[in-house]
């Protein structure tokens, strides 16, 4: 059906001459442009939905960072330097977990965008957090025991209660809690409205990273012990038993793996059994004779080897958590910049500055590292 309906009309001299029956302002609509469509009779009534677009760059980003993450844990082994860093240095490896918070935020700046009910958005949202932290409580918990012998159960005093899905469990609750309850209702026309809108996200970003930042070179790090089992066993008379190593510390700010704050929040927080028993500073050169992969004990290994560490513990969680922060504020750009040139723009700023902050953090915590070092020398 045409969108103009016209008719012939002899009229005098304007006999040949065809006229608009409707006036401009009241042209009859096809279908795909009419608000509503007429229902068969005795058909129920029912809203017409439409799909929620989807961010083809956001969907390439994920589909880059999973096949990044296929990568790393299948040819890691094999290619040292695209596997986890021992402990000081990055690797391709390392910018998985990142990159995986950063589309989270990003992903929320879009769902929370419009929030009519914050009470029920929140429960939704804590509802699939919780959901997504027990599925990682199920899979990395390792508390099914007893698999050669029949004997399944749940090892409730050694079960592993932080790990990758509960890292990103947690960085999502806080993100949405951010973008639900702390955005203002204010409407953006200018940079300065985009700050007055947000400023409070940063805020509480900028926070984060200086409680962080305190804790891992404020906190003291006293003298700790671990448990570790000891074969003892011959061919006539196995037995196994459980060892007490010390681990001397007593001081701040260090970030080797031995006396570090993040280690010492999870033991006291979570305890010693519920940690990580392979941590990845096994790999370094103090704890494997085929460094940077696992192996052998060296000679005169420290003993701080063979206890345990979380690399998705309570305080680097935390701090990861800002990675989600950050995918809100490129979420925000993208959603309140209508052309490419203004969010490139937006996102080469805030990538730069972030850059710049995170080079002054490192040259700040290598110079504390190193100061204290050279303290120790004779």
């Amino acid at each position: 059906m045409d969108a103009t309906v016209v008719a012939v009309a002899s009229d005098g001299d304007d006999g040949d001459r065809r006229r608009p029956l409707l006036q401009t302002g009241n042209e009859i609509l096809p279908y795909p442009e009419s608000p509503s469509r007429p229902q068969p009779a005795g058909a129920d009534a029912k809203p017409e939905q439409q799909k929620p677009q989807r961010v083809a760059s956001l969907d390439v980003f994920r589909g880059l960072t999973v096949a990044m993450m296929i990568l790393v844990d299948d040819a890691g082994g094999a290619w040292p330097g695209i596997n986890h860093a021992p402990w000081f240095g990055v690797t391709v490896a390392d910018f998985v977990m990142p990159a995986f918070l950063f589309i989270i935020g990003v992903s929320a700046a879009l769902v929370f965008k419009k929030t009519p009910n914050k009470i029920a958005t929140t429960k939704k949202a804590a509802f699939r957090a919780i959901k997504l932290f027990i599925l990682g409580v199920i899979l990395q918990g390792g508390y099914i025991h007893g698999r050669h012998k029949l004997t399944y159960g749940v090892d409730l005093d050694h079960i592993r209660l932080l790990g990758v899905l509960q890292r990103i469990a947690i960085g999502y609750f806080l993100a949405a809690i951010s973008e639900i309850w702390l955005v203002n209702n204010t409407s953006v026309d200018s940079p300065v409205s985009f700050v007055k809108k947000y400023f409070v996200e940063w805020i509480m970003a900028i926070m984060i990273s200086a409680l962080y930042i305190g804790l891992v070179f404020g906190l003291y790090v006293p003298n700790w012990e671990f448990t570790v089992q000891t074969s003892n066993s011959t061919f006539s008379n196995p037995s196994n038993g459980v060892g007490i190593k010390t681990i001397q510390c007593g001081l701040r700010g260090s970030l080797g793996p031995p006396c570090n704050a993040v280690g010492f929040v999870d033991r006291v927080l979570l305890g010693e059994s519920h940690l990580y028993k392979n941590p990845v500073y096994k790999r370094t050169k103090e704890c494997s004779i085929n460094s940077p992969d696992y192996g052998r004990l060296p000679p005169n290994a420290p003993d701080w080897c063979l206890a345990p560490f979380d690399p998705e513990g309570l305080l680097s969680t935390l701090m990861a958590a800002v990675s989600c922060f950050v995918g809100l504020h490129f979420g925000h750009v993208l959603i309140h910049c209508k052309t490419h040139s203004q969010r490139m723009v937006s996102w080469l700023l805030a990538s730069t500055v972030l850059t710049v902050s995170g080079f002054l953090l490192q040259l700040l915590g290598e110079s504390a590292f190193y100061k204290r070092v050279t303290r120790r020398e004779p």
